[in-house]
């Protein structure tokens, strides 16, 4: 069953190019991933530096395969350093 994973995102306004390039390296890297169906991200119109991508998924399995990827683990962490906060994960299936 399909999974949606909602992958939710601050960042200091003046940080949000290096995010951007960052955010792009990741993108580039998932469209190779197995199980990995589609991407979209989105940025708040009310608060600069906060983003969102909802990225749909075959299953469960294969985005956890994704996210213990040693290149997604090392992306991440300089996501996250960029950030001074962990990137939030919200997961969802169909009803």
């Amino acid at each position: 069953m399909a999974v949606k994973v909602l992958i939710k995102r601050k960042v200091a306004e003046n940080k949000v190019p290096e995010l951007d390039k960052l955010l792009r390296k990741m993108r580039a890297l998932t469209l190779n991933q197995p199980g990995y169906i589609s991407g979209e991200s989105f940025t708040r119109v009310d608060e600069p530096g906060v983003s969102m991508v909802i990225s749909t998924w075959q299953s469960l399995d294969d985005w956890r395969q994704w996210t213990l990827s040693k290149e997604r683990i090392d992306l991440q962490e300089q996501i996250d350093k960029l950030l001074g906060e962990p990137t939030r994960y919200e997961i969802f299936e169909n009803a």
